[in-house]
């Protein structure tokens, strides 16, 4: 399998069956620099970990979450069949199809969203094959050869996900929040729903600037800042 042929500022690390959030981590603690994205290509799925060196505080550098999801969808598109709907949760899941097909996680140290963190790792798996594909046993649950999508192969995959992320993080930092914010709303899974997160119930109504997830219970409305998603790095 050829090595993925990354943008100018990243470069690719095989971790060889090791998990890429794990690897991804360990590297960010030891001082990498960012853009650094490991990797792993298996039979059943593709992971793979960009670490990430914010400038801005925690609370405002979650936007790499929801922005990294948008780059995975549109590049994803590019590749994929035309008849195919990739759509994404405010948790980071991937739906393809409606049915869950993967993940995107974050994590970030320290992690007081107040603070501009020393690093930050946003991770990716993507089930491309399953046994249970064929069974129905698991209806909320696909893969991208149960879809259709057997062919797209992982590696341009995680090269096109890194370069379309990489034209989302430059149109961030140019035109602000507004074009990343109306394109992920355009691409969520469930608004106008109900939905339960963290022991609260509602309509998921949508997100604030910040992504933050607007959820209307009975009269009054929450939101749930995107930092409380931030998973512990392992």
């Amino acid at each position: 399998m050829k090595a993925p042929q990354l943008p100018p500022l990243f470069s690719a690390l095989a971790t060889a069956g090791a998990d890429p959030y794990s690897a991804a981590c360990a590297e960010a603690r030891g001082g990498c620099d960012a853009g650094l994205v490991t990797y792993d290509i298996a039979a059943s799925q593709l992971r793979a970990a960009v670490v990430f060196a914010p400038e801005v505080p925690l609370r405002e550098a979650m936007i790499m979450l929801p922005l990294c999801a948008v780059g995975f969808q549109n590049a994803f598109g590019a590749l994929a069949p035309p008849e195919v709907s990739l759509q994404l949760e405010w948790t980071g899941a991937l739906r393809l199809n409606g049915a869950r097909c993967g993940a995107l996680t974050v994590s970030a140290v320290p992690d007081d969203p107040d603070t501009i963190p020393e690093w930050m790792v946003v991770a990716l798996t993507l089930a491309l094959w399953s046994e249970e594909e064929e069974t129905g046993t698991t209806p909320d649950i696909t893969a991208l050869s149960a879809e259709g999508c057997g062919d797209v192969e992982p590696v341009d995959l995680l090269e096109a996900w890194i370069r379309h992320t990489l034209v989302w993080i430059n149109r961030w930092t140019e035109d602000g929040v507004k074009p990343l914010h109306d394109e992920w709303t355009g691409l969520a899974h469930g608004i106008g729903e109900k939905i339960a997160h963290a022991g609260m119930s509602g309509v998921f109504r949508g997100i604030d600037e910040e992504f933050g997830l607007l959820l209307q219970r009975a009269d009054t409305a929450k939101i749930i800042p995107l930092t409380q998603i931030l998973k512990d790095p392992p």
